[in-house]
């Protein structure tokens, strides 16, 4: 997948029974309100993650960070999952969430190498043509994330669990923020 400063990034496809405990503990940790699976119990875990599992257009991975889970992603076709109705999606669209492994011991830049990781491995498929987000609008720490990796917000939409922040990433755009931050870590 990737390697930076802080590590190397890899991906594997998310086992349900296998992971469902680990992804427990973070999706009903406080961070991860946003998550909005606090009070999903183990079986509502594996459960919700089966089910994206059997599903054609939707995509669970377990995030790896120098070999160790850190991280969960998730991938989607937004004309059938997420967003159906809710904008016009464009050839190339790619829908995505992501969840940052709850820590005693952060490391600074973590959260934003992760998500450059994440985007690094969606363009890695060239019929990528743009992410497409939808994060709650009370969530500013990512949306700061999104803008730092080259997300735009569109506007505003009402999905039927949240008010969330509808915003594209071009591969372009994407890259040329990429190609920024790395210039100026070595400036």
């Amino acid at each position: 997948m990737s390697s930076t400063s802080i590590g190397r990034f890899t991906v594997r496809p998310l086992d349900p029974p296998r992971d469902a405990g680990l992804l427990h503990r973070w999706v009903t940790d406080p961070k991860a309100a946003f998550w909005m699976m606090q009070n999903a119990t183990l079986q509502d875990v594996e459960r919700e993650y089966l089910r994206i599992a059997a599903h054609e257009h939707h995509h669970a991975y377990l995030g790896l960070h120098d070999g160790e889970p850190a991280f969960l992603m998730e991938k989607y076709d937004p004309r059938y999952v997420d967003l159906v109705g809710l904008y016009d999606p464009e050839p190339g669209d790619v829908g995505m969430h992501f969840l940052v492994a709850p820590t005693d011991r952060p490391v600074h830049g973590f959260t934003r190498a992760v998500i450059t990781a994440v985007m690094t491995e969606l363009f890695a498929d060239p019929g990528t043509r743009r992410v497409v987000v939808e994060p709650d609008v009370a969530n500013k720490a990512v949306h700061a994330l999104n803008e730092a990796v080259g997300f735009v917000p569109e506007r505003e939409i009402d999905k039927p669990e949240k008010r969330a922040l509808l915003s594209f990433c071009t591969r372009e755009r994407f890259f040329d923020k990429h190609s920024e931050a790395a210039r100026g870590a070595s400036a």
